[in-house]
């Protein structure tokens, strides 16, 4: 008899910490795939297709500054209020969609996880890289925006800040990924967490300087805003792109400390809960 030779062993997870890097890159042709899939069944029986991509944060800016702006009188720290309103919903839309979309990731993917074996963490990596491709549509159309504001002779700039463009992206997906995880790990066994997730989302905007700036909130509240890790995140891109305020070091260092605190323990609840979750979905 002779010994069959095998080229890959499946084999459990020994340790919550074994975070098996190596195997997801194996795995990057799924990983593609499934971006592919995010992408196009988002929108494939849709009229309008893509194009909602550029047309909910417009028509959100405009309703923001219709009734922020112009009846609330809320002031945006001299930049033109629509483009002020642009620039905090498409950087909040990534983190947003980004959160949502990796909230329910066993309870959606239940009977594929069942039935094939591969990296489960790459199902919500493809949701942050498919949702990536829709920032980029709507950064184009905030940039659009900027142009147009800025051949109208608005007061705005791009800083030197514009070079933390890819740390803010960095951060934007990793606090989405990891508070999804942990979160996607919880409503396996409590479903109610799915409705909760939707509307909490939307009250964390409203804790987030996102239609007002930092400047507005009085100083003896200021201190629990800047605990939103999201708070550091919107205004540093602000700055960036339209050269308002001052740059926070402290906000943007305590963003990345929550960032990781998050995807490190996000993994791990992810892996504990991808053993048996089978169990109770």
């Amino acid at each position: 008899m002779t010994t069959e030779e095998y080229t890959f062993e499946i084999t459990p997870k020994k340790s919550l910490l074994a975070f098996n890097f190596k195997e997801i890159w194996q795995y990057r042709d799924l990983l593609l795939l499934f971006v592919r899939r995010d992408f196009i069944a988002m929108y494939k029986q849709t009229i309008l297709g893509p194009l909602w991509f550029f047309i909910q944060p417009i028509i959100s800016s405009f309703v923001f500054y219709i009734i922020f702006n112009r009846v609330a009188n809320i002031p945006t720290d001299g930049m033109p209020p629509y483009l002020f309103y642009l620039a905090g919903l498409t950087a909040w839309n990534y983190f947003s969609t980004c959160l949502n979309s990796t909230s329910n990731i066993f309870v959606t993917n239940a009977s594929m996880f069942g039935k094939v074996y591969f990296p489960r963490l790459i199902t919500p990596l493809a949701v942050v890289i498919s949702n990536l491709i829709k920032f980029t549509m709507q950064f184009f159309v905030f940039m659009l925006f900027y142009l147009y504001f800025l051949y109208q002779g608005a007061d705005i700039s791009v800083t030197i800040y514009a070079f933390l463009f890819p740390v803010l992206l960095i951060l934007l997906a990793g606090l989405g990924l990891g508070l999804g995880l942990i979160i996607s790990a919880l409503t396996t066994k409590y479903r109610d967490l799915t409705f909760l997730v939707g509307f909490g989302v939307q009250l964390f905007m409203y804790a987030t300087p996102v239609i007002y700036p930092l400047s507005e909130i009085p100083e003896q509240y200021q201190k629990y805003v800047m605990l939103n890790p999201m708070t550091g995140v919107v205004e540093t891109f602000r700055l960036a792109f339209l050269g308002a305020g001052n740059m926070n070091w402290t906000a943007l260092w305590y963003s990345i400390t929550v960032m990781c605190v998050l995807l490190f323990f996000g993994i791990i609840i992810f892996n504990r809960t991808e053993k048996n979750f089978m169990d109770t979905v």
